[in-house]
């Protein structure tokens, strides 16, 4: 099955301890359908200027991503500057941010995408995301969506509507926390989780991620690396990841949403590896099912056996 992903293409000049880089190719579809194309068929609706560069096309066009809905329009690509002050990848500041021709963006869905089976509404206004579910024929069978404290700041009302029509929705600690109006990580997302998803995953950088998923939590530790270059992006790789297993598996059990939370994990931790989408870029499958093992031996050990105790 394959993946439509609603969202940003952008450039975006980043600023890290390991380094400057300047109009490097970003925004969230540009991640996700990167990420989630090793896996499955992912088509991207987006809108991008006249400047966009040839060679940032070939790349979408390299991992067969389908650009059906990419449109180019007079004027320039989104761009975005932003600077991680610290080894925290966490503690990042927003310099610059450019709307350009992303500023009227205003998704209009083909009549073969309005059919696809899954969908990931990428942070983007709430408005245009429900916008977007609306337009499907049919509901597809896994909804996701991602958004941002901008949105819960400023859009709550409305972007409470749309959530309460996803299965799946992405929210880093500080946003649940916020959404929810609970500071305890269990407490928010249970809250969340009554609001209507069915699913929550919680992105904690480099503590892993949490996936509630009914009366489960599931913890998946971030990969350890010895060098971050580049934290941009990571959260969208882990949502290609995630979703791009379940699209290819269509397994939708409790075990098929863990083991894409780890696949997920998988693609975060390689993104953060370099600057832009570089090192999504240089990937195999080699490379991604000998990290998916080792995360696996990360968090191997042999249970207690019947009459064994810790003492």
């Amino acid at each position: 099955m394959s993946v439509l992903v609603v969202g940003s293409v952008a450039y975006d000049t980043v600023e890290t301890t390991a380094g400057v880089r300047d109009e490097a190719l970003g925004g969230s579809a540009t991640y996700f359908s990167i990420s989630s194309s090793f896996f499955t068929r992912v088509s991207i609706v987006a809108v991008v200027g006249e400047d966009f560069r040839s060679n940032d096309m070939d790349a979408f066009n390299r991992h067969g991503i389908d650009l059906s809905g990419l449109e180019r329009r007079p004027g320039q690509t989104f761009r975005w500057a932003g600077r991680y002050m610290t080894a925290d990848v966490n503690d990042r500041v927003t310099l610059d941010t450019q709307l350009n021709v992303f500023a009227d963006f205003s998704p209009t869905l083909s009549p073969e995408n309005r059919q696809q089976p899954f969908l990931f509404l990428a942070n983007i206004d709430p408005d245009l995301q429900l916008d977007v579910l609306n337009q499907m024929t049919t509901r597809p069978r896994l909804v996701a969506l991602d958004t941002m404290n901008f949105w819960i700041e400023g859009k709550n009302r409305e972007l409470h509507g749309v959530v309460r029509g996803v299965d799946v929705l992405f929210m880093d600690e500080g946003e649940a926390r916020s959404f929810a109006g609970e500071f305890n990580l269990v407490s928010a997302g249970k809250r969340i989780l009554s609001l209507g998803p069915t699913s929550l995953i919680v992105k904690r950088g480099e503590h892993g991620v949490l996936l509630f998923k009914g009366e489960s939590i599931f913890a998946v530790p971030s990969f350890p690396l010895e060098r971050v270059v580049d934290p941009t992006g990571a959260g969208d790789s882990f949502a290609g990841g995630f979703m791009g297993y379940l699209a290819a598996t269509g397994d939708l059990s409790d075990a098929g949403f863990r083991r894409a939370a780890v696949l997920g994990s998988v693609m975060g931790s390689f993104d953060v590896e370099s600057f832009s989408t570089h090192r999504l870029n240089s990937l195999n499958i080699s490379d991604i099912y000998a990290r998916f093992r080792a995360f696996t031996d990360l968090t191997n050990f042999d249970p207690l056996g019947e009459g064994e105790s810790l003492t």
